[in-house]
């Protein structure tokens, strides 16, 4: 039986995730569809589809290729596939940079098409005031400073953060801006371990880390890195869980020599005259 997405009562709310500050760590993990919202929603507090689906699922470089009608899309069914785990959907690039007003209606479309608890947007300065429009219009914000992959082209690369004085600043600079502007968790991504920890303890809403500290209040990956689907590079902070991969390459292979060779489909798998053998 599909779980029952419709009851917000059910949900993990973003107020809920704020308050978990210096306890028990807030398990995340992104989630771009239906079967595995299904499957993670009941081990997880947190679920992000994140605009790292466009390079995941789409096949593009960079998380730049995602679009909002994309992280809609992927969000109505990572609702439509949980029930208990609070639903935060990435704001992609291009959706909410120009002006409060534009984060703000891109931040209402995206909730009110998918239901969804909370948006996520890239920045900390730079993005304060549209933070702050989006909460001060009833959407709970999740920020994100450190490495930020919609700026990679700008940065010239995936370039780990914190590892100069004056990045250091500027990392505390946008930290407390996010914090400021009213969002409720920041993820912390690609930092320096000992900086990262620090900034932890140097705010008070949760830091969610990829790539950054084990203090952090909570931690995150890609489910497809995690469970070892991704076919290109996986980043060096990524712990495999399993090898999904190397299964459904083998599962491939011994259905194309089935094929082959005659012996799929078998009688269990066809249907005959007989009324009971009718059931799909």
């Amino acid at each position: 039986m599909a779980p029952d997405a419709s009851d917000p009562e059910l949900r993990i709310s973003a107020g809920a995730i704020r308050l978990r500050k210096g306890g028990v760590p807030v398990v995340c993990l992104t989630a771009y569809t239906y079967p595995v919202a299904r499957l993670l929603d009941g081990h997880v507090d947190l679920l992000l589809v994140g605009d790292s689906v466009a390079m995941v699922l789409h096949g593009h470089k960079t998380t730049l290729g995602a679009s909002l009608e994309m992280m809609i899309a992927h969000g109505q069914a990572v609702i439509r596939g949980s029930a208990r785990a609070c639903v935060v959907v990435d704001m992609p690039a291009g959706s909410y940079e120009a002006t409060p007003r534009q984060a703000v209606a891109s931040a209402r479309r995206i909730v009110g098409e998918t239901g969804c608890q909370a948006v996520k947007l890239e920045g900390g300065v730079t993005v304060a005031r549209q933070i702050a429009a989006i909460v001060a219009a009833g959407i709970p914000v999740m920020g994100h400073i450190g490495l930020q992959p919609q700026s990679v082209e700008s940065d010239g690369g995936y370039r780990i953060k914190g590892r100069t004085e004056e990045n250091v600043a500027a990392l505390y600079r946008d930290a407390e801006a996010v914090e400021k502007a009213g969002a409720f968790s920041v993820v912390i991504e690609g930092t320096v371990e000992t900086v990262a920890a620090d900034l932890t303890r140097h705010i008070s809403i949760p830091t969610i880390g990829i790539g950054a500290s084990g203090d952090c209040d909570g931690q995150i990956l890609v489910i497809d890195d995690m469970v070892g689907l991704t076919v290109d590079r996986v980043p060096k902070f990524v712990k495999q869980y399993a090898d999904l991969r190397s299964v459904i390459l083998q599962a491939a292979a011994s259905y194309a020599a089935e094929v082959r060779s005659r012996t799929f489909p078998g009688p269990a798998h066809v249907f005959s005259t007989a009324a009971d053998n009718d059931k799909e």
